[in-house]
């Protein structure tokens, strides 16, 4: 039976309670990684970072604002991107300049505001699509720069994810174990949140052992539900405005290099599941667009950038349900529960030993697989230029641990380490001889690489 057959493109043709039902498991689905992303962050600025509600709420915004882009044909959810952590742990650590003397809180508006100014550059990457064509962009964004960029993110949070995980490793190698059992051996629905499970299994375990007594290894206790009686159960998302610098905006704009290469993967991916070639209509541009105000939008009320979420293409794989109506359903969701405070306080109790092993896997994964996708797209290392451009940005990417600092017209500017391996990798691309990557000559490597303009065909009885 194909595909095509099996499809439902009209959720409405099974009854309102299955389609209400179908928007909630989307919600779930995306639910795990984008609280994720404010919990993480929370932990690099002590607890004054990212707030769940806020996320959820743009989480919701963004998608029903992408999906009104795209003239309302792509069935993608935008959740919280994990690019942009490293960006926030360096903001978090910036100590010269204006940063000097302000406490973690008053950086994150900063962060921020470079987030916001990221969000803005795929507006010109569309620009630039529309008027002279995919292929040509491409050609300066190659998988030997792209790939190593995306490494050194990956590599660069690995001490947090130890450093997290050292408070408790008990929990932390539960949290770790129960994702790759689910990952590995899960069936349905099960495989497809590995993530969600390994925090709530392991949370069930810290609640037993805080009950019982057992405390994290330097005395302090498994969890604390003191912001939990504190909240009340309804309340607005404490919104906040960003704030521009231009040391932050170089900490965070070069990572939109990576979230839009994700982007055009994802949109191939959903292409490829749903059967339809979504990069000609409504367009690349017309995603990107999307992709990029929402995440812009979010920025500019304290939030977290935006990203297609790969979680819920794999739930229209599973469920042949490929109408945009219920990913609207799922945004809903999110907007709602983002007005329930207790439930955001809860989150935010879980012990950052359970962090510490979740980001085992996700910081990993990060890294580990640009590794595949550089291997999959047939980078020739037998070549000079390859290897040169390679180590370069690896170098730089993982060398400069605290950026380089100068000042301009006695402003104070800091180049982190991400940003000078972005803006090598680029230039030496661009002047080094011996560039023979083409875009879209090798489809499959573009499309496990996270990019391609070539979605799979439909697949005929």
């Amino acid at each position: 039976m194909s595909k095509s057959f099996e499809a439902i493109r009209d959720a409405r043709t099974l009854g309102i309670p299955k389609m209400l039902l179908l928007g909630l498991q989307h919600m779930f689905a995306m639910f795990g990684a984008t609280i994720l992303v404010p919990i993480l962050v929370n932990s690099y600025f002590n607890g004054e970072g990212l707030s769940i509600q806020v996320t959820l709420f743009f989480a919701g915004i963004g998608t029903l604002f992408f999906h009104v882009c795209s003239k309302l044909k792509v069935p993608a959810f935008l959740g919280s991107s994990f690019a942009f952590l490293g960006g926030f742990a360096t903001v978090a650590e910036l100590n010269t300049g204006i940063f000097a003397d302000m406490t973690y809180g008053e950086k994150l508006p900063y962060a921020c505001g470079g987030i916001m100014i990221a969000g803005l550059l795929y507006l010109i990457l569309a620009l630039v699509i529309k008027v002279v064509g995919v292929k040509r962009v491409m050609r300066f964004l190659p998988p030997v720069v792209t790939g190593p960029i995306i490494i050194c993110i990956g590599l660069s949070l690995a001490p947090s994810a130890v450093n997290n995980a050292s408070s408790n490793w008990f929990l932390a190698i539960i949290a770790l174990a129960v994702i790759i059992i689910f990952n590995i051996w899960g069936k349905g629905m099960w495989k497809i949140i590995p993530i969600l499970l390994g925090v709530v299994i392991s949370y069930a375990v810290a609640l037993i052992m805080n009950a019982i007594g057992f405390t994290n290894a330097d005395g302090s206790a498994i969890l604390d539900f003191s912001g939990v009686s504190a909240s009340s159960f309804v309340g607005l998302p404490p919104f906040l405005l960003c704030k521009f610098d231009l040391t932050a905006i170089l900490v965070m704009a070069p990572i939109a290099l990576a979230t839009m290469m994700e982007h055009i993967g994802d949109i191939s991916a959903i292409s490829a599941t749903v059967g339809e070639n979504y990069l000609e209509d409504p367009g690349l541009h017309r995603t990107l667009i999307g992709d990029g105000l929402a995440t812009s939008l979010s920025a500019l009320f304290g939030g977290p950038a935006n990203t297609t979420y790969g979680e819920n293409t794999g739930v229209l794989e599973l469920s042949h349900v490929y109408d945009p109506k219920v990913i609207r359903l799922a945004a809903v969701y999110a907007i709602v529960l983002s007005f329930i405070p207790k439930m955001s306080a809860i989150i935010g109790s879980l012990p950052s030993a359970i962090i510490g092993g979740v980001s085992f896997i996700l910081y990993g994964m990060i890294s580990a697989i640009c590794v595949r996708n550089v291997v999959e797209n047939k980078v020739d290392f037998t070549k000079s230029r390859n290897l040169i451009i390679a180590a370069v940005i690896l170098v730089c990417g993982l060398g400069f641990s605290g950026g380089l600092t100068f000042t301009v017209a006695g402003t104070s500017i800091t180049l982190t380490s991400l940003a000078i391996a972005a803006l090598a990798g680029i230039i030496l691309n661009a002047i080094l001889p011996g560039n023979d990557y083409t875009f879209g000559s090798n489809p499959s490597g573009d499309i496990n690489r996270g990019v391609s303009f070539n979605p799979q065909p439909k697949k005929e009885a």
